[in-house]
């Protein structure tokens, strides 16, 4: 007999039928034993956080799904005087590690505040906002390996981070059981340069200059919940997995096919150094190629022509009232409704612009 709790009520989104068999390790050792138990059957398996970044099909999955729900924060010997290293248990909720970071006076992941899920799917994701990343903080995982069934120790740099993803988002199965960051031990109580403009504008200070932890902290749980960007029971559009679509990442000779008032942002090769003798003419420099340009999703979809609160005939599914990042059920939408009007949004956004949008949560059961 299957498992009755609906994956909806383990999913920020609020979407999805039951699993066939649903297990909750709460320690380490159960975790690694449990999931092994599981990898000796036949039977499909999906691991499961906070569910804050997960589109669950209707029909449910018909498998096991491993909800993590570990927890613990622990500094580690050999942190320096200017660096800690904590080890952090997956299922910690991470907007609780943050937490914890601010108030030990821990600086590298407090514009990440605010962010719903858990401390495991944070390099599964690579999660940023306001001008940080997971990985730039982030030294290693404990990673059961689904191939070789052992827990390794893998580096951050074996994650093949990138924008929102990571080697464990494309296709690398397994399961995270810890993560190792090492952060900045803050003797002032100051955080990291401001470098995003709109936190720096929310904070009356300009880029690169320095405010508390617990300022920004609150800074950023502002801007956030002013966008439906934290769980919030009395705000129904944060009944979301979030920004619903990335920021698209086109060649630049495409980008300038596009409006003049299109933000876009180039992420142009570092030039390579050279050293020319004295008396030596410099070589002619090499012929620029087509770099890459990041793109406004929100813009895109704006000018698509769909607005804030948008819904199609008869769906419960809306884009939020707040942005047009997000994809929010306003009670009792089903996960085709959520993916009717993602396509939707796909559709429109192509033919007006030829620019292909991408999911940024998990889908599983539901296709766009």
């Amino acid at each position: 007999m299957g498992d009755t709790t609906p994956l909806s009520e383990l999913t920020t989104m609020r979407v999805g039928g039951p699993a066939h068999t649903l297990i909750r390790p709460t320690d380490a050792a159960a975790l690694v034993d449990q999931t092994l138990d599981v990898w000796a059957t036949p039977e499909e398996w999906l691991v499961l956080g906070g569910g804050s970044n997960l589109v669950m099909g209707d029909e449910g999955f018909d498998g096991t799904v491993i909800h993590v729900a570990t927890r613990g924060i622990e500094q580690l010997p050999g942190s320096t005087v200017g660096t800690v290293r904590l080890s952090v248990q997956a299922g910690e909720p991470w907007d609780a590690l943050v937490a914890y970071t601010v108030e030990h006076g821990l600086s590298g992941i407090e514009a990440l505040s605010g962010i719903p899920g858990s401390t495991g799917a944070a390099p599964v994701q690579n999660i940023g906002a306001y001008g940080q990343e997971i990985g730039a903080s982030l030294v290693s995982i404990d990673f059961l390996d689904y191939l070789s069934g052992t827990l390794d120790r893998v580096s951050a740099a074996e994650l093949a981070l990138g924008y929102r993803t990571s080697a464990l988002k494309q296709g690398r199965r397994g399961v995270v059981v810890a993560v190792e960051l090492e952060l900045a031990r803050s003797a002032d109580g100051l955080g990291a340069p401001v470098s995003y403009p709109q936190l720096a504008s929310a904070l009356g200070v300009a880029l690169g200059d320095r405010v508390p932890l617990t300022q920004l902290r609150a800074s950023v749980i502002a801007l956030r919940a002013s966008k439906g960007m934290v769980l919030d029971p009395a705000d129904p559009d944060s009944v979301s997995c979030g920004s619903f679509f990335t920021n698209p990442v086109v060649g630049e000779n495409f980008a300038r096919t596009l409006p003049a008032e299109a933000p876009r942002w180039p992420n142009a090769p570092e030039p390579v150094p050279a050293v020319v003798p004295l008396g030596e003419e410099p070589a002619a420099p090499p012929a620029q190629t087509d770099f890459r340009v990041k793109l406004s999703a929100a813009w895109l979809i704006e000018r698509a022509g769909i607005h804030r609160g948008f819904s199609l005939p008869g769906s419960r599914a809306a884009i939020s009232s707040k942005h047009t990042l997000a994809i929010v059920n306003t009670g009792g939408a089903t996960a085709s409704d959520v993916a009717e009007l993602a396509r939707f949004v796909q559709t429109r956004v192509f033919s007006e612009f030829g620019v292909r949008m991408m999911a940024e949560p998990v889908l599983v059961g539901v296709s766009l």
